[in-house]
Formats: structure tokens, sequence, C-alpha cells
């Protein structure tokens, strides 16, 4: 057997943590996305008194049975000599001249260094207002910043919790609520048959014969880059089938009572 270790056994999933947070909405707000995205392990520092009758218990959804009542108050020291931190913050260094907000990566980044990561990891989040200050992002290891707009890019602690725990999900949960979809393409002769109806509904409707072959082009082109489903194609085959049947009736009705054919002029000026 080979001596290294696949992702699921390397990979641990990191606990979070938030500094000397002032709102308990948004504890109970990150708890609830921990428990959206498979995170079970909340640290807090410095955190408010969080009562059962809380908005943090109020926010939490189903956070608030085990999330929550189950977060320890640690100290950020502990924190920084007990985990790998990654500290999140809206507002980078441009440059390497300062290290302390620099280099940053971003959410999707983090995650792929999280997958060979085996070392014990914390997510680090700040205070609302001001977050991680200069301090305590100088003892962090890493920096990750979620890309915005330039000209408003601080998001809400918990709307930055989600954001993050969500880019984190393929690591952290095995299974999502989505059921697996696979598309099959329909059969290739069966797609072709729909070309046949196709070229057969431009004829009967008097489209323009200089047009034909590049309009036909154009919806192979459209149907290749689909790939529709068996379901799909049949569906389409018979509503062209009916419409080619009914405009083929009424040229036979054209022809009976000697009638010009004012569609096909139309097309064909």
């Amino acid at each position: 057997m080979s001596g290294e270790n696949t992702e699921s056994e390397v990979f641990k999933k990191p606990v979070v943590v938030v500094v000397d947070p002032k709102t308990p909405g948004n504890i109970g707000t990150i708890a609830r996305a921990m428990k959206n995205f498979g995170l079970e392990e909340l640290l807090l520092v410095d955190p408010p008194e969080l009562h059962r009758d809380s908005e943090a218990y109020g926010f939490a959804g189903h956070a608030r049975e085990d999330i929550l009542p189950n977060a320890r108050e640690v100290t950020f020291d502990e924190v920084v000599n007990n985990y790998h931190t990654i500290g999140c913050t809206a507002i980078t260094g441009e440059d390497s001249r300062r290290h302390i907000r620099y280099p940053f990566k971003t959410p999707v980044e983090i995650k792929q260094d999280l997958r060979t990561l085996s070392a014990p990891t914390a997510i680090v989040f700040g205070r609302e207002g001001t977050g991680l200050s200069n301090e305590e992002l100088a003892q962090i290891d890493q920096i990750c910043s979620i890309p915005a707009s330039d000209e408003y890019p601080v998001l809400n602690l918990g709307q930055a919790a989600t954001v993050l725990l969500y880019e984190l999900r393929e690591l952290t949960i095995a299974e999502t609520q989505l059921p697996d979809v696979t598309q099959t393409r329909a059969a290739e002769p069966d797609i072709e048959r729909l070309y046949g109806y196709l070229s057969e509904f431009l004829a009967a409707q008097g489209y323009n014969d200089r047009k034909t072959e590049k309009t036909t082009r154009l919806i192979r082109r459209l149907i290749g880059r689909t790939h529709p489903t068996d379901r799909e194609v049949h569906t389409l085959m018979g509503v062209f089938r009916r419409a080619n049947a009914q405009l083929n009736h009424r040229q036979e009705l054209l022809e009976r009572y000697d009638e010009p054919d004012t569609l096909s002029s139309h097309t064909n000026p």
C-alpha cells in the first residue's frame, strides 16, 4: 500500500473562533452557518452573555441544540498557541512592505490549502465594526479576505462567516440536500432526426432558401451546446412533427383552392 494520505485522512475540520463579538445575534448567525456547512466547534474570545432567550439562540436555528450551547470561551493566546490560524479581514495590504495584512488569500484559495493540511486549524473572525486588530493579525498564520466591491468591501460579521464557510463546504460536508443529477445526452440518431424535423419545418413555412443552410447550422450549434436529454429531444420532435403536419395541410388547402401563399411571400421578399 502507498504511504500517501487521502484527502479525508489529512483534512481536519477547522474550529471557528469569534473574537470579542458585541452582538449575540451575530454569534447565532455564525453558529447557524456552521451547522449549515458541517462545522461543529465554536470558540469565543470575550463574548457577551448568551442567554437562552437572547438573539444568539433566536438566530441560531438548529444550532441552538448543539453548537451554540457547546461553544467554549477561550483566550486569543490559547487560539494562537494551539491552532494554525486563518484570520479574516476585509482590509488587506497591497504588497509585501508590511506583512500584517499581506499576503492574503481568498476563501477559494484557502479551501485549496486546507485540502492537504493536517494541523488543527482555526478560522478567526474579528469584532463587529473594527474586525481583528493589527496586533491580533500579526499573530495570525494566514490572512483570508472575501473579494467584494472596492467602494464598500466590509461585510457584516455573520455574512462574512457564512460566505467563507460556504466556500469550504466541499471539505466539511459529505453530502448536500441536492440530488445527484447526471444529464444523459440523447442518442445521436434521435438528435439527427430532430434536425430533420427542423429542416422540414423551415421548408414547410416557406423560409428563405438563401438563409436555410446558415440557419440550420446555427440551430445545430445551439442544440449541440445544450446536450439535450432523450425526453427533451422527443418532446421537440413531437412539437415540430405536429407543426409540420399543420403547415403541410395548409399548403394542401392553398393548392386545392388556388389561394396565394402569403406566408411564403412574406418570408421570401
